[in-house]
């Protein structure tokens, strides 16, 4: 089963267009956590099997992880949830893009090494440096179109030909870089228009939309413009608000709490 299938029958069966980004910060952990020396682990793993009843997909951010030097962690963060959640893919948070060789091992590195089931690309380098990913049909390559960070206009809005940037990079994916069907696209809450008009060229093409909670981004803005016409295409990504919905002892309920009130708030919109 690839990633898109994967995604779709998750939304189906489960009835969430949540995803729970996993984005640790040891200063944010609960005092118990203190002195645990494996806490990175042991705090993630229990945020993944407390919310994994609301969630549609597992988003950890490499970066957390690699600056705290807790690899081998998140390593055993993700067999962990696919042995114990096997349902829920994985989309590693690596927005990685280069060439030659090092798109190669780019793609090794988050299929092979973490064995997620898909990983966030930037497109900047063009096919070249996404091709090692798209090479795997088993596995989702989400790529960066309009994201959900103040500057993102800076260069995703520049007009080219007459249409921003942004535009350009939904249309090459849809129409040249989805042959394996393993493509989805990164557009950011925050932008509810721009989420309209990429969801208008590229048709059914999976969304993961950061930018909701603590970014600010609004459900029904994000459901309305952008949902495809069965009610999904939306992998919607909550870390702050859902990882940190409580630094005291009931961090885990507080957590599955959070994500149980993102998942019927989307509903509501659907």
């Amino acid at each position: 089963m690839n990633f898109i299938t994967a995604i779709k029958q998750r939304w189906q069966h489960a009835d969430t267009l949540v995803c729970v980004g996993l984005d640790p910060e040891p200063a944010k952990f609960p005092a118990q956590f203190a002195d645990d020396p494996d806490a990175v682990f042991h705090f993630c793993r229990d945020i993944v099997d407390a919310t994994a009843e609301y969630a549609c997909a597992f988003k950890p951010q490499i970066a957390h992880f690699a600056a705290l030097a807790a690899e081998p962690a998140l390593q055993r963060l993700i067999a962990h949830i696919h042995a114990a959640h096997p349902d829920i893919p994985v989309i590693l948070d690596s927005k990685r893009g280069d060439i030659g060789s090092t798109a190669q091992h780019y793609a090794s590195e988050a299929f092979d090494r973490y064995c997620a089931d898909a990983v966030t690309a930037n497109p900047y380098l063009g096919r070249d440096s996404v091709q090692p990913f798209l090479d795997r049909a088993d596995k989702g390559v989400v790529i960066l179109c309009r994201t959900s960070n103040p500057g993102a206009g800076d260069l995703q809005d520049l007009l080219v030909d007459g249409r921003p940037l942004y535009q350009h990079v939904a249309a090459k994916v849809s129409n040249e870089w989805n042959g394996q069907v393993n493509c989805a696209l990164v557009v950011g809450a925050t932008w509810p228009e721009q989420l309209r008009e990429v969801r208008a060229i590229v048709g059914d093409i999976p969304f993961l939309v950061p930018g909701v909670g603590a970014q600010g981004g609004d459900v029904q803005a994000v459901v309305s413009n952008a949902k495809t016409a069965d009610g999904t295409g939306l992998i919607v990504s909550s870390s702050r608000a859902i990882l940190y919905a409580s630094n005291g002892d009931d961090y885990a309920e507080a957590a599955a709490n959070a994500a149980h009130s993102l998942r019927d708030e989307i509903n509501r919109c659907r």
